[in-house]
C-alpha cells in the first residue's frame, strides 16, 4: 500500500493486451460489488461519514461515487461497441458527490445498484471479441481517444483504488 492516501495503490498505469490482464481486470469488476460491501459491513453512521483522508470524500460518499461512476462508465463501454469513435460526456464528480441522492441515500442502495450493474458488466466484458478492445471514445475535454481495453484497466484500477480507500482508512482507525 502506498503512504499517499489518495492512491493508496498507487496511480493507474496503463498496461498492453493480455489475455491474463484480461482475466484478472473482468474480475475485479465482477467482484467490486462484494469487495466494498465487505469492507462496509458492520460501519456505524459515525465511520461511514468519516473521511478517508483529510479533504477526501466519506466513506458514504466513495460507495455512492462508485455507483456513479460505474454506471458513465457502463454507458462509455456501450457507446465504444456500438458507434464509431463516439464523444462521451464528462460529469463533475465533485458536484455530484453532495448531491442529495448522495447525501440523503442509505449506502446499501448503491451498493445493490452495484452489485446488478457489475453483473450486467461482466457479462459484457467477457463476450467482447478481442478486437473490440481497440474500440474508442473521445473525452471531449483532452479529445484523447481511449480504447476499451484502456478503459477496462482504468476501471478495474478504480474499482480497487476505492475499495482501498476504504480498508486502508479502517486499518489506520483500527476498526
Amino acid at each position: 500500500m502506498s503512504a499517499d492516501y489518495r492512491y493508496p495503490i498507487g496511480k493507474y498505469i496503463p498496461q498492453p493486451f493480455s489475455q491474463t490482464l484480461l482475466q484478472q481486470w473482468i474480475l475485479d469488476i465482477q467482484y467490486l460489488p462484494q469487495h466494498i460491501e465487505t469492507a462496509v459491513a458492520n460501519l456505524d453512521a459515525n465511520q461511514l461519514h468519516t473521511p478517508y483522508r483529510e479533504g477526501g470524500w466519506t466513506v458514504h460518499q466513495v460507495v455512492h461515487h462508485l455507483a456513479d461512476s460505474h454506471m458513465n462508465s457502463f454507458i462509455r463501454f456501450k457507446l465504444a461497441l456500438t458507434e464509431t469513435k463516439p464523444t462521451i460526456k464528462p460529469y463533475n464528480e465533485v458536484a455530484w458527490a453532495v448531491m442529495p441522492d448522495v447525501i440523503l441515500v442509505p449506502i446499501n442502495m448503491s451498493i445493490t445498484l452495484l452489485h446488478a450493474l457489475h453483473n450486467r458488466w461482466t457479462v459484457l466484458l467477457k463476450n467482447i471479441t478481442t478486437n473490440e478492445f481497440d474500440n474508442t471514445i473521445i473525452h471531449p475535454e483532452t479529445n484523447i481517444e481511449m480504447t476499451v481495453w484502456f478503459l477496462l484497466g482504468l476501471y478495474a484500477w478504480h474499482s480497487r483504488h476505492h475499495t482501498a480507500h476504504i480498508t486502508a482508512l479502517k486499518e489506520r482507525m483500527n476498526w
